[in-house]
């Protein structure tokens, strides 16, 4: 890493946060020793945001951190206007640091009547002020040409496999709960050097889903199930469920962004499922908190960091999951 020529540009760079995760911004920070920049968003006593910079930006290089998780709505406004706010104030370039992209299930119009959200929110996101775009594990990774700056699109790939790598698994399968996810899974089974099962799943609502079978061998074997975030949890209830029945020994779940809505707690909790990772895209929610010994939180930090300073050094980012094992930066597991 080029960590010289990093710091050596430290006066032309800063780090903003809204309120949707500001420990996670200061993990980032931390992860590349400086300190989070200055500004206090709060509210009017009628409920409207109010926000200012306290320090000054002019031709600063900005990255502004903040998920559109729940509250969605309160989280996106936030990050509009601390980038119009930056704008005004002349920072040089922003870069909104999104570790999750809410309003993404919407990408297509695959009925009549409906709008395609994930585009609308890339679009004023942009006419807010966003130069670049950083996020994490998009739900749908076409969603990044719906932006009309760049975007960087980081995976927490290697922070999950680094952790399973560690568990030392015997007998281990991955298993991906839909078809639309054999990309990802086979990477991880490749990285893993272990087999691949899929499960054939079919949403029948917005919160409801159908299990059919399952493609691959699973009995006596360890499984992790894998997907980009977990929402309400029944997709994961019932392939943990089919995967029992058909003789799995003790099953793992890993996903990018816990956003545990609905009834998710109790299925989770009622569900044969040994272990949940997730990561710290988002902060836990009370939900994912009662999960209890069941769930266990991994750090992106390091991966959001070093993706950062790769930007704002004008390094390539893709290269971060391109290189060896020997060269490959050391995310941690936080």
């Amino acid at each position: 890493m080029d960590r010289k020529r990093f710091f050596e540009s430290l006066d032309n760079i800063k780090i903003f946060s809204g309120n949707a995760n500001r420990p996670l911004a200061q993990k980032i920070c931390e992860y590349l020793s400086i300190p989070l920049g200055d500004a206090y968003v709060g509210r009017f006593p009628d409920g409207e945001i109010d926000l200012k910079v306290n320090e000054d930006v002019r031709g600063v290089d900005i990255f502004l951190i903040q998920p559109t998780c729940p509250p969605v709505n309160e989280n996106l406004i936030e990050l509009l206007m601390f980038m119009d706010c930056l704008r005004r104030a002349s920072a040089a370039r922003i870069t909104a640091v999104l570790p999750y992209y809410g309003y993404a299930r919407k990408d297509r119009k695959d009925e009549g009547r409906v709008p395609i959200t994930a585009k609308l929110v890339a679009n004023i996101i942009v006419e807010a002020g966003a130069d670049r775009v950083l996020t994490v594990d998009l739900h749908a990774a076409q969603i990044q040409g719906f932006f009309d700056v760049p975007v960087d699109h980081l995976l927490a790939f290697p922070v999950l496999c680094n952790y399973y790598q560690n568990l030392n698994l015997p007998d281990l399968v991955v298993v991906t709960p839909d078809v639309g996810g054999i990309k990802i899974a086979r990477a991880y089974s490749k990285k893993l050097n272990v087999r691949l099962a899929i499960v054939d799943k079919r949403r029948t609502g917005p919160e409801e889903t159908e299990i059919g079978f399952i493609i691959g061998d699973v009995k006596d074997k360890n499984v992790i199930i894998l997907d980009d975030l977990i929402a309400t949890g029944g997709s994961i209830y019932q392939a943990a469920l089919i995967l029992k029945d058909k003789g799995a020994k003790d099953i793992y779940v890993g996903a990018t962004h816990p956003v545990f809505c609905g009834s998710a707690g109790e299925k989770l909790l009622a569900a044969p499922i040994k272990e949940i990772a997730v990561t710290d895209s988002i902060p836990l929610n009370s939900k994912g908190k009662g999960l209890g010994s069941k769930i266990k939180v991994l750090s992106i930090a390091g991966l959001l960091g070093e993706a950062i300073r790769r930007i704002h050094t004008n390094e390539s980012v893709s290269s971060m999951f391109s290189e060896t094992p020997e060269t490959q930066p050391v995310f941690g597991l936080m």
